[in-house]
């Protein structure tokens, strides 16, 4: 959802840029979150220390973890697309939650910023499916019995066209829907400091949702690839 005042709309409209920033304050938001992460990941790396200091250990713990959890997942197969599952993560969560800030937006609460994300992770888990097992990856589609092989095709194709309105919705829904009721609470009862539980609640459920996209880019992605044995790419 959108906020009376969105600060970083504000300063576009001064710099001239109202059109685009009223337009698309999805991609304004992501795109300044993108640039902030990068310039904290410089920051914690410039200058690697064997006993790091608290931004570069806060890093390594969030890596780390993010990596044992993504080869459980994958295999180590898979880990050559950990630099973008690790980001989506990070990013997504981060998107998630400037929604709980005032006079801010959570770009993942437009449906175009879940759209694309969405269509990235089913064109890319196809794409890699297709390039290490060529054409025999339709077979994925025909199912187990070459009777039912028609009938399966057109089911796994639905379904495999559904992940996209799956998994674009469910992260949509759950931040805007989440944003809503916080805005609801601060106009009926904000004096009273009602809506603090539910913006912890948001915190969690931030994560949650970052963290859910994330393992089914994971799941849906090594599917394609196949097991740790086979030929690599």
């Amino acid at each position: 959802m959108e906020h009376p005042v969105m600060l970083l709309v504000w300063i576009l409209e001064k710099l001239g840029l109202g059109h685009f920033a009223h337009a698309y304050p999805h991609l304004v938001y992501i795109w300044f979150f993108a640039v902030i992460l990068i310039i904290i990941g410089y920051l914690a790396t410039r200058r690697l220390s064997v006993v790091p200091g608290n931004l570069q250990l806060l890093f390594e713990l969030v890596v780390d973890n993010m990596y044992k959890f993504q080869e459980s997942v994958m295999g180590k197969r898979g880990m050559v697309f950990f630099p973008m599952c690790c980001t989506m993560i990070i990013l997504v969560f981060f998107c998630n939650f400037n929604g709980l800030i005032p006079g801010s937006f959570a770009p993942t609460s437009n449906l175009n910023t879940t759209l694309a994300y969405a269509v990235m992770i089913v064109f890319l888990t196809h794409f890699m499916g297709f390039k290490i097992h060529g054409v025999s990856y339709v077979k994925h589609f025909m199912g187990p019995s070459p009777i039912l092989a028609p009938l399966m095709f057109v089911v796994e194709i639905v379904s495999h066209a559904a992940r996209v309105v799956s998994l674009s919705f469910r992260l949509f829904g759950n931040v805007l829907g989440e944003d809503l009721v916080i805005a609801v609470l601060l106009m009926l009862a904000g004096q009273y400091f009602l809506p603090l539980p539910m913006m912890f609640l948001g915190l969690f459920t931030g994560f949650l949702q970052a963290y859910i996209i994330t393992l089914l880019a994971m799941v849906y992605i090594g599917e394609a690839l196949g097991d740790d044995e086979a030929e690599d790419f």
